[in-house]
């Protein structure tokens, strides 16, 4: 089962990315070390998985 747009946001919070706004249903988080992604959709959507991994990723890299 998809996890939710919401739960991807709160999971990049927690590893130290910034919202930096974004235009409609986009968000801009930026980490203090320079990594930037973008998450689309309603905070009730489910998460696609492309999503899934390039939030995984980007917490990966940023814990490096």
């Amino acid at each position: 089962m998809p996890r939710k747009v919401r739960e991807l946001i709160r999971e990049l919070e927690i590893a130290g990315f910034v919202n930096r706004g974004g235009k409609g249903s986009h968000r801009n988080f930026k980490h203090p070390k320079g990594l930037k992604v973008t998450v689309s959709g309603a905070l009730k959507d489910d998460a696609k998985p492309y999503q899934e991994r390039d939030i995984a990723r980007a917490i990966e890299e940023s814990q490096k």
